[in-house]
């Protein structure tokens, strides 16, 4: 039957919500308990699919949070686990060595976690010795790469690494324990288990090279059904490894065409096709809805945007598992004004918008924003862009219009 395992990463148990927009209640109450009943169906998987071992490439936690509760639940399920034989290998991330629980989980027996040196366990499957190396974060910040400080490939063994690690770097990461994909290749191991990006990926070559991504998403930055890994080690020492979806909810851009409508119902209609055509393989979806096209709506929708908001996200909870975490506009459609408030709309979208003068305005604006926050929260506005603004303004003459 050969050596099985499940590997996954960045599990970020009871990350706080990162995403403002969610102020439904029931909403929030979901992604708040997304992160366990995701790491619960990590477990169940183990157990239903009988592997031999668990590997987690580091971040279980989510930095300096110093509840117990969450140790107690990571020991409960773990134990669930060592009862059924299966064990489990961890290293710690950047955010484990910045957590106060990290040090003070007391694991079961065959659960194994990797200190700040380099180690490596032996187990056997039959006439199979498979060695599990790994190295956890001694501090939150490891700026040079690891891959020098573990032990050489154990002979006549199947070798393989735990590590957490940018690679080459990627969007949205820092640079933590860089390490080039080559250099992974060329090391001897069979299979690196990484953590760390969480966007999936796999890339294969000498050695199996996999990250597996977040399995539970936290906002709308980490789209798509969060999955593991599951991988089967053959007698002959051949590699296959598979994606499992253990995401609870799944967060996704969702793109409703409305061209052409006139009709109110006509366009929820619409939204509800397309939200139930974007559904993911799992439980949930979590959708930012982006209405696009030219509509005779276009008006109406500007004005009465949180009104469209709020109904959107009333008939998406009664379709069951779907939810609308906002509504953005993109519409081409502008209906006429006469007079002073015609005259500067035209002001506004003729000569205002795409002037230099304005881009310029708009930078200066946001990096002021940005010198006034914490430094946790700076990454949040860098990613305002002029579009935001400019459909800010839209939804004022919209707003305006209305009153006339």
């Amino acid at each position: 039957m050969g050596f099985r395992f499940i590997h996954t990463a960045d599990l970020h148990l009871d990350s706080p919500l990162r995403s403002l927009a969610l102020r439904d209640p029931d909403l929030a109450e979901l992604i708040a308990d997304a992160s366990r009943l995701s790491f619960r169906k990590i477990i169940d998987l183990c157990l239903s699919e009988q592997v031999d071992a668990l590997l987690i490439a580091g971040d279980l936690y989510d930095g300096s949070q110093t509840s117990m509760k969450t140790a107690r639940f990571l020991a409960a399920e773990l134990a669930r686990l060592d009862r059924a034989g299966i064990c489990a290998f961890i290293i710690r991330g950047n955010h484990d060595a910045m957590s106060q629980i990290s040090r003070e989980l007391t694991p079961p027996p065959s659960t194994h976690v990797y200190e700040g040196r380099a180690g490596v366990e032996i187990m056997t499957k039959g006439a199979q010795l498979v060695a599990i190396h790994g190295l956890s974060f001694r501090d939150p910040h490891a700026p040079e790469s690891l891959l020098p400080k573990y032990r050489p490939p154990e002979a006549d063994a199947i070798n393989i690494g735990l590590m957490h690690t940018s690679l080459n770097g990627a969007a949205g990461h820092d640079p933590y324990a860089p390490c080039a994909l080559s250099d992974l290749q060329a090391s001897g191991f069979d299979y690196w288990a990484l953590g760390h990006i969480h966007k999936r990926a796999e890339y294969s070559g000498a050695a199996h090279v996999v990250m597996p991504g977040i399995p539970q998403g936290r906002d709308i930055g980490e789209p798509g059904a969060g999955s593991v890994t599951l991988v089967q080690i053959d007698d002959a020492g051949q590699i296959t490894h598979e994606a499992r979806v253990v995401a609870v909810a799944g967060f996704a851009h969702v793109t409703v065409d409305v061209t052409g409508l006139e009709e109110w119902r006509a366009l929820h209609r619409a939204i509800e096709r397309t939200l139930d055509a974007a559904r993911l393989p799992c439980p949930h979806l979590v959708a930012r809805l982006r209405l696009v096209g030219d509509t005779p709506l276009a008006q109406r929708l500007l004005r009465d945007r949180d009104l469209a908001e709020a109904e959107a996200q009333e008939n998406a909870k009664a379709m069951g598992g779907v939810w609308v975490e906002k509504l953005v506009l993109d519409l081409s459609a502008r209906a006429p004004v006469a007079g002073a408030l015609g005259a500067l709309a035209g002001l506004i979208e003729g000569d205002i918008l795409p002037s230099p003068a304005y881009a310029q305005a708009v930078e200066s604006l946001r990096q002021d924003l940005e010198s006034a926050l914490p430094p946790e929260a700076r990454n949040a506005i860098k990613t305002l862009e002029p579009a935001a603004l400019d459909a800010g303004l839209r939804e004022v003459l919209a707003r305006l219009r209305g009153q006339g």
